[in-house]
């Protein structure tokens, strides 16, 4: 079976094997959605067909709405050549489970795939029109953060931008002249308070274009107006990785022969079905100016803004990332290169677990749509042992400077701020003591490693460079350098009372080959 042919007739073989096929008439809510255009999305990406688009398919599936989604591309255009157009813009979601199964579902939400540039005539007209129609409701983002920057040399080109978001405000000014219509643009992109950057890239290129002469000044009004144009705030958790190879081998056994990988000349990993795992929490700050699809109907939680921002908080702050980034650390230095490898090791997963549970539970942020104890749960039993997530700890050892002050030193503060017992952080505190042995670069073998990625990695390396993985006797003071830098640890941790025991457990981490497994061993199991 291919998937150009699931319009036609499909026999029940297919769903024997497993294939869920859409519930609704396609061509139906594609004429629908050409001629009532309400929900745009920039970014034609892996994340977008496994989540956004899976979403929308649950709302179509209900009978309960009719409209799909137009996909719109502004940086590979070749997806939309390679990964779309060839197969009527339908793809396979495969969904895989902690316990080794795997769903299929094939997404039929989207019903147009553009090219976001004026070189690409008719698809640029295309979006102009829609842009001009006052039944869109929506545009939205899964663009990554760095697709919300605003380059000078981008302003410098006028009404002629390069870049996605200067784009966007092209389009936006299609929609000022057609009325000043109403409409809200919704990141979905992974990254803190994502509305605030969605709003500050238009409202550079529209100030700018205004200087100019290039565009009326009521058009800067017009996107800074909350009755016309908002900008809300969500929180994705989602992971999707490149197309796997056990993925594809099942298909193909199934008799599914659109199961090859895709690569771009932009390097990008895509195919004609996306893998993702089953755990997945998109909340969004329900503050739209023309409607919005109803998205609730396929899982999304609409809530205010402070809400959101107590969600990310919890994931990133305590229940989530932190336990990431403490498994990478111990990962690397244990010689792991899958995460759910990880997830067998019986001191790892008491880290984490303890860490989540114990430490971190006391000052943990309770959005209230969320209960943080499950959301805990999930993660240390369906989404880290997945043995269909081919994560790697060095993977998301990636930038972790940029990471603890975040991820660890919010939690340090929140516990000086409630008055709480610093003696009880105890696996907290041997996270950032084995962060100084990982930065050295010797696994817990002896033998050296290459650290990840981080643009203070060869500062940092360098105060510990004096440090040896030997018994006996060694200087550590070169650890209070690294100890008491606020911009890598969110606080001093001296002035936090911790200092002094990071650095004993470090000097207990570099005490000869095996030292990392026995002090992992000795505080995990009495905590």
């Amino acid at each position: 079976m291919k998937l150009i042919d699931i319009k036609k007739e499909v026999g029940p073989q297919w769903a024997e094997k497993g294939y869920q096929m859409p519930q609704f008439d396609i061509e139906a809510v594609r004429a629908k959605t050409h001629a009532e255009p309400a929900w745009v999305h920039f970014g034609a990406g892996n994340l977008f067909r496994a989540f956004p688009a899976a979403i929308l398919q649950q709302a179509l599936d209900s009978g309960k709405y009719d409209k799909g989604v137009i996909v719109a591309e502004g940086f590979d255009f070749e997806i939309i050549d390679k990964a779309y157009a060839p197969y009527d813009n339908l793809s396979l979601l495969v969904c895989l489970q902690s316990d080794g199964n795997i769903q299929k579902k094939v997404i039929a939400s989207v019903t147009e795939s553009l090219k976001a540039d004026a070189q690409f005539e008719s698809d640029w007209a295309r979006l102009a029109e829609i842009f001009q129609n006052p039944s869109l409701q929506m545009i939205s983002f899964t663009i990554t953060e760095k697709g919300y920057g605003v380059a000078p040399a981008d302003l410098e080109k006028g009404l002629s931008p390069a870049l996605i978001m200067g784009k966007v405000t092209l389009l936006l000014y299609e929609r000022f002249l057609a009325g000043k219509l109403p409409l809200t643009l919704q990141s979905m992109d992974n990254c803190s308070h994502n509305g605030d950057k969605v709003k500050a890239a238009v409202v550079a290129y529209a100030a700018r274009w205004a200087q100019e002469g290039l565009v009326p000044k009521e058009f800067l009004e017009y996107v800074q107006d909350p009755a016309k144009v908002t900008y809300p705030w969500s929180m994705i958790d989602k992971i999707t990785p490149r197309p796997d190879e056990k993925v594809q081998k099942m298909l193909a056994e199934d008799g599914f022969e659109d199961n090859y990988t895709i690569i771009t000349d932009k390097r990008t990993y895509t195919a004609p079905f996306v893998n993702a795992e089953e755990t997945e929490y998109l909340v969004i700050e329900d503050n739209y100016t023309n409607g919005r699809p109803p998205l609730e109907l396929g899982g999304v939680m609409y809530v205010d803004r402070e809400t959101v921002d107590k969600v990310e908080r919890m994931k990133v702050c305590t229940c989530l990332n932190p336990l990431h980034t403490a498994m990478s650390i111990y990962g690397c230095l244990l010689g792991y290169d899958l995460i759910s490898a990880e997830m067998a090791d019986e001191d790892i997963r008491g880290l984490i677990t303890k860490l989540g549970h114990i430490e971190a539970m006391p000052v943990v942020v309770d959005p209230g749509v969320l209960k943080p104890g499950d959301f805990i749960d999930a993660v240390l039993n369906r989404r880290l042992p997945n043995p269909f997530m081919p994560d790697a700890p060095q993977r998301i050892a990636t930038d972790t400077s940029q990471k603890l002050p975040i991820r660890f030193g919010e939690t340090i503060k929140a516990y000086q701020a409630k008055g709480l017992n610093m003696d009880d952080l105890v696996l907290l505190p041997l996270v950032l003591a084995g962060y100084a042995r990982y930065i050295r670069g010797i696994d817990d073998q002896g033998k050296e490693f290459e650290p990840s990625p981080d643009p203070l990695l060869e500062e940092l390396r360098a105060i510990v460079a004096p440090l040896e993985v030997k018994e006996g006797e060694q200087d550590f003071s070169c650890l209070k350098e690294l100890f008491g830098r606020k911009d890598v640890f969110g606080v001093d941790l001296y002035a936090a009372g911790l200092g002094r025991r990071i650095e004993g457990m470090a000097a207990e981490l570099f005490a000869g080959p095996g030292a990392v497994r026995r002090t992992l061993h000795k505080y995990v199991s009495a905590r």
